[in-house]
């Protein structure tokens, strides 16, 4: 069934990250400190389930319309705003939270402040270059998605300008860092693991989701 087609190996890859951050947290200490009077325990783990939710939606909307078109028709031509409307607060809400987080649980690991701000910084400007290549090259709808809702866009050409003259897949290699900036930033220990859950995770969408998506709307094997 192409709804299913390779999410198995989705959902055990879940599973093995989920249990490797359960773990991680138990070491003692791992979770302190408090925001909002919220423990950094409450703001982990919502931190951990937006990226899930998130993907868990684009999964599923991306997939029923593919392949069966249910979007459209019960929501007819503003299907994709509607669709994208829920994809950008899921999506904004992940930042939001893993910042409510580095707050929580701020400067549970310590370095050099220099060191630390210089290598936000050079994480910061890849990705501030592909958010800017994508405005100006490649479009915020195609990176939503929409070629899973109107044919016309399947026909445009590759994106080989900007960031993406040098990397196929630069939202997920480069647009990831803005986690790890926060939690460098912060110095915190729960916002890095959260930075890296959120890394890993979106290349599973990638391999499980996306990729045979592609294969199904421009071809290939």
């Amino acid at each position: 069934m192409k709804l299913f087609e390779r999410q198995i190996l989705h959902f055990i890859a879940l599973a093995v990250l989920l249990f490797g951050l359960s773990r991680t947290v138990q070491e003692e200490g791992f979770l302190t400190g408090e925001f909002w009077r919220i423990s950094t325990k409450t703001w982990f783990w919502i931190a951990v389930a937006l990226p899930v939710l998130h993907q868990l939606y684009v999964w599923l909307v991306w997939r029923i319309q593919l392949h069966y078109s249910l979007i459209t028709k019960h929501l007819g031509k503003h299907a994709f705003v509607y669709y994208s409307i829920g994809f950008a607060i899921l999506f904004a809400s992940r930042f939001i939270f893993i910042l409510f987080l580095g707050i929580s649980n701020k400067n549970t690991f310590s370095g050099n402040p220099g060191l630390i701000n210089g290598l936000a910084l050079l994480l910061l400007l890849p990705a501030i270059w592909l958010f800017y290549s994508v405005k100006r090259y490649f479009g915020f709808k195609r990176a939503f998605g929409i070629d899973h809702f109107e044919s016309s866009f399947r026909e445009l050409p590759l994106v080989r300008k900007g960031i993406f003259k040098y990397t196929k897949n630069g939202m997920y290699t480069f647009g990831f860092f803005l986690f790890w900036v926060i939690a460098l930033l912060f110095q915190s220990r729960a916002a890095l693991l959260v930075a890296l859950f959120n890394h890993l995770y979106i290349w599973v969408h990638y391999y499980c989701t996306e990729l045979p998506d592609m294969k199904q709307i421009y071809g290939g094997n």
